[in-house]
Order: structure tokens, then C-alpha cells, then sequence
């Protein structure tokens, strides 16, 4: 299949009004979690017992009562509770896990720390996850045929298209500015390209703060801008865009730096630490008010954001007697709608239900953690993978962070 039949066909079958999940979940949580640690929440380890593998139907979905009607159930999840990391396709109704990656620490000899990626891609044909050490950052397209994909080596003088049925790159696109990550449009017909002029993955012992009562190196402010690519034709168009540095402590690559598109894909979102924790840009850069329903987009660093249908927008944390619960609210008035499980909201299903990571019963480590199906205003999950276990605040040593698509 040549690059244009694989474009062609990827914009064909994703659908019209779908919203990809945003392709930078990982660092929007992890973004979420320094905050969080900032007001002195602290965690724990503990060891929960994994479930049998089995695929989910419509009747096992829960139908809480206390937040908008439910839809009548998802069809197509594909639950695997007993694999962490998941061996074998996760996926609810519209919405895949497309590739997961870890991270570990590669210390260097000047005691920098350069934090590497190792993907795991899904292979539409096998329906297994692959490992692939080549990437240090993926964007998946609608359609799960094609990847935008940026080398280890950053920053890169180059991104590439991969067609994940043959693992091969099918086309390389140069980015002369430094690709250092990158985002699918919701039509999947653009990538936007965040450029650094240093490599955006490497903590610097030399601007090292003090971080629970041991010094650690941190990133760096080295973003210089972006560059919108047109997919099908590779041409591209670069405008810079300076880091937000005025965030105290960047604990992690990349948060609050990569860019992103907004649910319509007319706009990109320039994700912040602080407030406003977005800012909404015209492709060209400029920054613009925020459109009416996303003034309230991501205000507590939620990777969901906006419902497919623009009347729900995913919340952060909520007080509740569950162990842990989220909020949805309404986007134009920024109130609560309803309360469900959830520690945080990953990607909308449909309108009415959610993948979120949550604790497991009993659990107050919220890096213990397993993939859900959770309903707008319900109390009841279904488990989509097994618990994660992460034993340090690194962003996923022993843990996994995913990557979602729609089919």
C-alpha cells in the first residue's frame, strides 16, 4: 500500500464527528500529579491481585443514577483485567488503545537523566501490542492504520509516517526546526510538531531543585515553536512559540510544553502548569480567547476533555465516599453535572461514557492503578487492563502510560 492509498484510507473510515484522545495524555497527567504533589499529597505501594481476562457486553455496564440518563451500554469493549501491561487489545466501543510506553531514567555521565520511552504499538492485524524501542514519541491516527513518530535522538530533524500493520515508515517529513513531539488532528489530516532547540526529554543536574528533601535535575525551557504538517502532502509550516516559563518546577519532559489540537482541530491548546492552564492558539500561533465550550477545558490537567458531542466536558477530583470520584461538567457554565468513578478521565467512549484510570477497591496509591469503563453519573466500573505498579514518582518505572485512537 503506498503512503497516499494508507492516508486515503485512514481519513475514510474514521468518522466525520470523531474526537481522537489527545496524544498527549501522559504528560497532562503526569502534569496533574505535580500539582497534586505540589499540595503535598504523597503515595504508596500496594500489591492488588489481577482478575481473569474476559471480553465485556453491554449488560455488564453499570447504571448509576445520579448524573445525566445512560446510554443503553457500549458495544466492542475488549477487556483483558488479568494483562498490565496489556498483551492483547483494550478497546471500548470507538475508542482503542492504540500503544502504551514506559519510561526509565538513563543517567548520564555529567549526572543529567535522560527519561526514554519504550512504545508498545497495537498491530491492527494481530491485535497484539508490539514492543518498539525506535520512537521517542507516537501519535496514533483515526483508523489505527497510521502513526506519526518522532526518533530517540531529539531533538529530530525529522518525523516519520509508519503503517503499524508492517512496522514500516512509509514516508519521512523533515521538520529541520527539531521535532521533539507531536499531535494528530481529530480529522487525521495534520500533525502539529512541537520544536525544541535541546532534547525536551533530558533533566539537567545543572538546574537541579530540591524535591522531597533530595535534590533532582530538571528540564529545561527549550521549546522555540511548532510546525503544522499536512499529512497527505508532507508540506509543513513552522511558527515560533516560546515555553511558558513561568512555571517554578518542571518535574517532567514536556509537560506543559507539546501542543496539541483542539476538539474541532481549527485551534491548538498550549498546555500550561499554572494558571490558565490552556491557551488556545490559531495555527499560525497567534493566541485567541478560548471557543465558548472549552473555556473550562483541562482546568485540573484532564486529559478527556470535551464530550464527542460537545455537551460534557470531563472534570478533575472529586469529594466523594468512594475511594476516588471525578466530576463531569457542564462546558458552558463550568458547574457539576455529575459525579462517577474515576481517579482521572482519560478519553470519551461516546457521550455518556469514559476510560479512566482508577484506584482498585481498597487502594489509596494512586499509581496503583488499572484502565476502567466508567458511565457518566454511575458508581460502578468495568476493568479494562490489570493494575499498574509504580514504585517511585518517576512517571512509569514498573507502570505504563497509553495512547488512545479511535477506530
Amino acid at each position: 500500500m503506498t503512503f497516499d492509498e494508507l492516508v486515503r484510507d485512514t481519513l475514510h473510515e474514521q468518522a466525520a464527528s470523531a474526537r481522537p484522545a489527545p496524544a498527549d495524555l501522559a504528560e497532562r497527567v503526569l502534569a496533574r500529579r505535580v500539582r497534586r504533589r505540589n499540595r503535598g499529597l504523597t503515595a504508596a505501594v500496594v500489591a492488588v491481585a489481577a482478575v481473569t481476562a474476559a471480553v465485556i457486553t453491554p449488560t455488564a455496564l453499570d447504571r448509576g443514577g445520579n448524573g445525566p440518563s445512560e446510554s443503553s451500554g457500549v458495544s466492542g469493549v475488549e477487556s483483558h483485567p488479568s494483562q498490565s501491561p496489556p498483551l492483547d487489545r483494550i478497546a471500548a466501543g470507538d475508542q482503542v488503545l492504540a500503544a502504551y510506553y514506559s519510561t526509565r531514567s538513563v543517567r548520564q555521565p555529567d549526572h543529567d537523566v535522560i527519561q526514554t520511552r519504550t512504545y508498545h504499538l497495537l498491530n491492527p492485524r494481530t491485535g497484539r501490542y508490539t514492543s518498539d524501542p525506535r520512537w521517542s514519541d507516537v501519535a496514533v491516527a483515526p483508523g489505527l492504520r497510521t502513526a506519526v513518530v518522532i526518533e530517540q535522538t531529539l531533538p529530530a530533524r525529522r518525523v516519520g509516517l509508519l503503517d503499524l500493520a508492517t512496522d514500516q515508515v512509509t514516508r519521512w517529513i523533515p521538520v529541520p526546526q527539531g521535532a521533539g513531539a507531536v499531535a494528530v488532528s481529530p480529522d487525521g489530516g495534520k500533525a502539529v510538531v512541537t520544536t525544541y532547540d535541546q532534547n525536551p526529554n533530558r533533566l539537567f543536574w545543572a538546574k537541579r531543585s530540591m524535591v522531597n528533601d533530595t535534590y533532582q535535575p530538571r528540564a529545561e525551557y527549550s521549546r522555540t515553536g511548532f510546525a503544522v504538517v499536512d499529512l497527505p502532502s508532507g508540506a509543513s509550516q513552522w511558527h515560533p512559540v516560546a515555553p511558558d516559563v513561568s512555571v517554578p518546577f518542571e518535574a517532567f519532559p514536556r509537560s506543559g510544553s507539546a501542543l496539541l489540537f483542539s476538539a474541532d482541530g481549527s485551534l491548538l491548546m498550549d498546555r500550561r502548569m499554572t494558571a490558565p492552564v490552556t491557551v488556545f492558539r490559531r495555527l499560525d500561533g497567534t493566541a485567541v480567547p478560548a471557543p465558548g465550550r472549552e473555556k473550562y477545558e483541562d482546568t485540573e490537567g484532564v486529559p478527556a476533555g470535551l464530550s464527542p458531542d460537545g455537551t460534557l466536558m470531563a472534570g478533575g477530583s472529586a469529594g466523594h465516599g468512594w475511594s476516588t470520584a471525578t466530576e463531569v461538567l457542564d462546558p458552558v457554565t463550568g458547574k457539576r453535572v455529575a459525579l462517577q468513578r474515576g481517579e482521572v478521565l482519560l478519553a470519551w467512549v461516546d457521550d455518556r461514557h469514559l476510560i479512566a484510570w482508577d484506584i482498585m477497591p481498597g487502594s489509596t496509591n494512586e499509581f496503583g492503578t488499572r484502565l476502567v469503563l466508567v458511565t457518566v453519573g454511575g458508581s460502578k466500573e468495568v476493568p479494562l487492563s490489570g493494575p499498574r505498579h509504580t514504585t517511585t514518582d518517576e512517571p512509569s518505572p514498573g507502570g505504563w502510560e497509553p495512547v488512545f485512537a479511535h477506530r
